[in-house]
């Protein structure tokens, strides 16, 4: 039997029921964003202090607009120090998608991405779904609560990125909310969010990838050596599923200590998560949807006889984990 959303709302506030103090956890990109906005917004006027904290370095242009324009406070996880909190609601993934996140028992877990293998006192996890703004919003109108300017276009823009335009996997769930939002929405904020400029320090990234780029049938391979931000690989990924002919985008890099993959396809081809656990979740943090993925895997994890400083032999290794022959090229 479905549950109604007034029902989930009611569990949603059982669980954090008496907490002073509520960290919302997450990995920092539009939809986690803008959901975070919205749990702080559906607990406001409930009592607790809201800490919302994010593991990864915010350097893509769009989010960092996005946090100046909506007026976002957010926290890295590495400055939380010592401070200790009552509940943990954890937004858009789950403890096993980030090292940073193994340990942690949250209260409380939304998301779209498909389940793990931990479980919260309370979770609202609907893989179907295009995008957990879509989720926050159907609590929002259970709670009679009508969104402000700046969190509905924080929505609007949440669910537009994580479906692409509506390109991605969605539902009409996604879509009656998006059309609600329209109606709240400050769109001339969500375009200057969504046109934020290229960081000028992004721009070698083009050219490396432009240059190391390589095909098998309709896909692309490219691996970026070193990179400031993980944001770059996905950066890139998307720019090359713009590419006529090219129906799958697997860029790389090694940030932080780790390989990061990321996987973006049509729609229509092999699922992007399924291949991205098959490829790397022995070995890493692997997992996403159908058209768009991610595995994080620490350098340590890497053959031993990989030069991780060998931007040729490690592109050459990630297309053999993703089942392809680089001497097919």
């Amino acid at each position: 039997m479905a549950i109604s959303s007034s029902e989930r709302l009611r569990r949603f506030y059982e669980r954090l029921q008496g907490a002073d103090h509520v960290l919302i956890a997450i990995n920092a990109d539009p939809d986690a964003i803008a959901s975070a906005m919205a749990v702080k917004r559906l607990l406001w006027r409930k009592g607790p202090a809201i800490t919302i904290a994010h593991v990864n370095v915010i350097k893509r242009p769009d989010n960092l607009a996005m946090i100046r324009l909506l007026g976002v406070s957010l926290t890295h996880w590495k400055d939380l120090g010592a401070t200790a909190f009552a509940k943990v609601v954890m937004l858009d993934s789950q403890p096993e998608h980030h090292p940073s996140f193994s340990g942690l028992a949250p209260d409380v877990i939304i998301d779209h991405h498909p389940v793990g293998g931990t479980a919260a006192p309370f979770q609202d996890i609907r893989p179907n779904y295009g995008a957990v703004s879509t989720i926050m919003t159907e609590y929002l109108k259970a709670a009679g609560i009508r969104p402000s300017a700046k969190l509905a276009t924080g929505l609007f823009y949440g669910i537009k990125t994580d479906t692409n335009n509506f390109q991605r996997q969605a539902l009409p769930e996604d879509m009656r909310a998006f059309q609600y939002l329209f109606r709240h929405a400050n769109t001339h904020l969500a375009r200057k969010i969504e046109n934020a400029e290229i960081r000028i320090d992004f721009l070698k990234y083009y050219r490396i990838g432009i240059s190391n780029l390589r095909f098998r049938k309709s896909r692309a391979f490219v691996h970026l050596g070193a990179v400031v931000s993980a944001d770059v690989c996905v950066q890139l990924a998307d720019f090359f599923m713009r590419v006529n002919r090219i129906t799958y985008s697997i860029v790389s890099g090694i940030c932080e200590g780790n390989l990061v993959v990321i996987f973006r396809n049509d729609g229509l081809r092999k699922n992007a998560g399924t291949l991205a656990a098959q490829a790397f979740g022995k070995i890493g943090q692997a997992g996403g949807h159908k058209s768009m993925a991610r595995a994080e895997v620490p350098l340590d994890n890497l053959p031993k006889d990989l030069d991780v400083h060998n931007d040729a032999l490690v592109q050459r290794w990630v297309m053999r984990r993703v089942g392809t022959d680089p001497g097919n090229i």
